[in-house]
């Protein structure tokens, strides 16, 4: 997922920018309860499980493109550590920005939309320090020095197209940029991925006073700051790999966030993923919360935490696709519950705004050295969609809680984003056409076998640049394990290609392994052997919450995994970065040319509630978890 990170535009409280999103429908409210008694309860210990396999593991909200996951940053990091600006308000499927829940005012862009200014709200750290302008111009520092290893950079943008940051007093900053940018693209796609860090993280070893590496009061884009951040940066990344140590580490005991790591004898953030979190008393946000503990509890199936649930293990947990009973004409409402939860648990779908996609590596060396070669061709990409029979597997694996994915833009939940061209579905299900693709770019189709490379050359009836005769169509497939839903979705789409000679080879692994594996691009000059990977949850626009694919399809951007390149996709891109132009071009450019292979989109979860815990739907369409507004209910 954002992997599954894995959104859209801006909220009604600013006016900066012709982005919107409409008509965002989907997760069902928390029931009333049945009872006119009823009364809140303070405290109470929330159990919440984690997606099978798919743990968090990394703390330090600087992300590489290898930890990007919502796992890590919309249901961890941002519980403790609050970006500048949050999008996706709680109990609301609206994804736009909550400047209530933000550390800032809205940005004020002057000068042409070139200069954009910055006042901090009077948010505290749980040190008691204030969150200030200097903590956000930390974390710009930080991004000068380490963009590449950022997952969100995106060679020509941020912070390439930012010539300063000045901090004018503690409570004010400005930022001037290369050139004009377009005002509601750059608050929710660039000022969104800013988290300011605490002095208390400026220290480049351990033992170092507050500030003393230099990184947070530096002056930006300079040599001196780039290496004292260089410095800072390496200590805080060798610290955020010791998940062991996160509870008793002094450094991830600042937060600003409405919620802390436990201390706990033993540790109370394990490797196995477990975690728990208690308030934050010195949060300073309108919400504190009710609850007395939140735990995060790991999977490593989909059956083991629905026999979780039914032990009554768990608060919070989604009921897995087996054990639906009864399906749903419509993936944003829910169906029937389980006879064997309906009497303790309410059932509601988390529909993210997102799609799902298959990365096929563009520079692999695997297969002969000729996988690379063959993934590079839009026919061969053709023949793998068109074998993807989406409506039916929505139907008939995820009983009806899915949506298709055709390109870049969700298709739901509806928006003004999406356009008619992919909303129809560029590649629908066709056999015939998908073995048509491979016939007349000189290959020998063996259907339930492997086909070979009998015409090679660059030539129209031809295989393709790079692709020796003989070579075959025999790939590796990485897929992410504990999900049912998932294995049978690889295994209908191994047997569809197999049926037009593409032989996959099914490669189960972790949701973390195959993240790892297939986040980070291989290039022409970093080559790889992995070849075909998908970890199940696609992506989710966060904290690139306006679909305009400079993260995910630009030319060396820190998230494209497949290192697709494309001057016309990059100008497109561009379009809607620099101007307030739609998205359509861009969209159904990226649909058409297939840099990735659309999958049918899951339902997030298909959540089951407690029924005494109440503020709980609905839930964020950005992945974003919001324990602090969430309660238990008694029956008096």
């Amino acid at each position: 997922m954002r992997s599954t990170k894995a959104i859209a535009a801006i909220g009604a409280a600013v006016a900066i920018g012709a982005l919107s999103l409409v008509g965002v429908a989907g997760a069902t409210a928390s029931p009333k309860s049945s009872s006119a008694h009823a009364t809140k309860q303070n405290g109470g210990v929330v159990r919440w499980a984690e997606p099978p396999g798919a743990t968090p593991n990394y703390i330090f909200p600087f992300d590489s493109s290898a930890v990007s996951s919502v796992n890590n940053i919309s249901q961890l990091q941002y519980l403790l550590y609050r970006p500048l600006y949050m999008f996706g308000a709680a109990q609301s499927t609206s994804p736009g920005l909550d400047i209530g829940l933000s550390l800032a005012a809205a940005p004020a862009f002057s000068k042409g939309d070139t200069v954009a200014t910055i006042n901090m709200k009077s948010y505290k750290w749980s040190n008691g320090e204030a969150v200030n302008a200097t903590d956000v111009a930390f974390f710009m520092n930080m991004l000068h020095a380490e963009k590449a290893n950022f997952f969100s950079y995106v060679p020509g943008l941020f912070p390439d197209n930012v010539a300063n940051v000045a901090v004018a007093s503690p409570s004010k900053l400005t930022f001037t940029f290369t050139h004009a940018f377009n005002p509601g693209w750059m608050t929710s796609n660039e000022f969104a991925q800013i988290t300011p860090m605490p002095k208390a993280w400026d220290i480049a070893a351990a033992g170092g006073a507050a500030g003393s590496g230099g990184c947070s009061s530096g002056t930006y884009a300079t040599k001196a700051t780039d290496a004292a951040c260089v410095k800072v940066w390496t200590y805080l990344t060798g610290q955020a790999k010791n998940i062991a140590g996160y509870s008793a580490n002094p450094l991830w005991s600042v937060v600003d966030g409405p919620f802390t790591i436990a201390a706990a004898k033993g540790g109370s953030f394990l490797t196995s993923g477990a975690v728990t979190m208690v308030p934050n008393p010195a949060y300073s946000g309108p919400q504190k919360p009710s609850i007395s503990k939140f735990e995060e509890l790991p999977f490593t199936t989909d059956s083991a935490q629905y026999n979780a649930l039914l032990g009554g293990n768990l608060d919070v947990g989604y009921l897995p696709t087996q054990d639906i009973t009864k399906p749903t004409s419509n993936a944003l409402k829910a169906g029937p519950n389980n006879p064997r939860l309906a009497n303790n648990f309410y059932i509601t779908p988390w529909v993210l705004f997102g799609y799902n996609y298959a990365v096929l590596k563009l520079h692999s060396t695997g297969d002969g050295g000729a996988a690379g070669k063959i993934f590079s061709q839009l026919y061969f990409r053709q023949a793998l969609q068109s074998m993807i029979d989406q409506s039916k597997v929505i139907s008939n694996v995820l009983k009806g809680y899915g949506v298709p994915t055709y390109g870049p833009v969700p298709v739901l939940p509806k928006n003004s984003y999406v356009d008619s061209y992919e909303q129809q579905n560029p590649y629908p299900y066709n056999p015939a056409k998908a073995k048509s693709y491979l016939t007349s770019h000189g290959w020998n189709v063996v259907p339930g076998g492997t086909d070979t490379c009998v015409k090679p050359g660059t030539g129209p009836s031809e295989c393709g640049a790079g692709i020796p005769k003989g070579a075959k169509l025999n790939f590796s497939f990485a897929y992410p394990t504990g999900t049912l839903w998932q294995l049978q979705l690889v295994q209908i789409e191994q047997s569809a290609w197999s049926s037009i000679g593409i032989h996959m080879t099914l490669a189960p692994a972790t949701f973390d392994t195959v993240i790892g594996d297939y986040v980070p691009p291989c290039s022409s000059t970093s080559a790889c052997t992995a070849e075909f990977g998908w970890w199940g949850g696609g992506w989710e626009y966060s904290p690139d919450f306006y679909p305009s694919g400079e993260l995910l399809f630009a030319t060396g951007a820190g998230s494209n995994s497949a290192n697709y390149s494309s001057p016309k996709a990059d100008a497109l891109i561009k379009a809607t970065t620099d101007t307030t132009a739609n998205l359509d071009q861009y969209q159904n450019y990226i649909a058409q040319q297939l840099p990735a292979i659309w999958q049918p989109n899951a339902d997030y979860e298909i959540l089951e509630v407690n029924k005494s815990l109440q503020g709980f739907a609905p839930q964020s369409s950005v992945s974003t978890l919001f324990p602090e507004y969430w309660y238990f209910v008694k029956k008096s």
